[in-house]
């Protein structure tokens, strides 16, 4: 997979996207990425990338200019553009899943009031928030969202089953883990999981994944129940 990140703080995505399972992705060529700073498509000598906007109101708005500069110069056939704002649907590990999909990502960072209105309408395929609260721009939100689709792609955890029993795969929280010692200041491992009958151990860990979803975050059985976000297109 490739992705493209467009942004005016590219020094940002130093040191988190370096390091464990990304730097290991990257160096094994399952993911190619590529960090772009907006200001490289402007044309005046202050590199001017935002403006008042029109209206009035505090704030500053990103350009389209140079959006739809970069962006056409950038895509091809097989990239999807989402832009990260706060009015996107809200990432998920199911939509972590769907963006693995693609062959090219091209995530376009929001800044200050964030963009011109005819960026979402013309070149967004796809808007995504990472959670309800501000944050000062959507590099934070890229290098999460690289994060969460790296490690779903083939070979990049090693064993591709430790993506599929995680938390949120199939829409709980995940079940407990122990490892040795079997006790641990007179805490004991639940005796099933001792047991080497991996039905029980199965069905103990089902139990436990479901009690645990609906104790912290009965949001995600309603979700089940319901079905899930359904993606923007042009």
């Amino acid at each position: 997979m490739k992705i493209d990140v467009l942004t005016l703080f590219p020094e940002m995505f130093s040191g988190p996207l370096d390091e464990s399972i990304i730097r290991r992705a990257r160096e094994s060529g399952r993911l190619e990425l590529r960090i772009h700073n907006l200001r490289d498509w402007t044309h005046d000598r202050h590199r001017t990338v935002d403006d008042r906007p029109f209206g009035g109101g505090p704030g500053m708005v990103l350009k389209p200019e140079p959006i739809f500069e970069a962006v056409e110069s950038l895509v091809n056939e097989q990239t999807r553009v989402v832009l990260l704002g706060p009015t996107g649907r809200r990432f998920d590990q199911a939509i972590a899943r769907e963006l693995t999909q693609y062959e090219n990502l091209l995530f376009i960072c929001a800044s200050y009031e964030g963009v011109d209105e005819r960026v979402r309408e013309t070149l967004v395929d796809d808007e995504l928030s990472i959670g309800d609260y501000v944050l000062t721009n959507g590099n934070l939100p890229a290098m999460v969202i690289i994060d969460a689709v790296a490690r779903l792609l083939p070979g990049v955890l090693g064993d591709d089953a430790s993506a599929h029993d995680e938390s949120f795969s199939h829409g709980l929280l995940e079940y407990p883990h122990y490892t040795r010692p079997a006790e641990f200041r007179e805490i004991r491992v639940p005796e099933v999981l001792l047991s080497g009958n991996h039905a029980e151990i199965e069905k103990w860990r089902r139990e436990q994944a479901l009690a645990r979803t609906a104790k912290m975050r009965p949001d995600l059985l309603e979700k089940k129940e319901t079905g899930g976000n359904t993606a923007k297109t042009k």
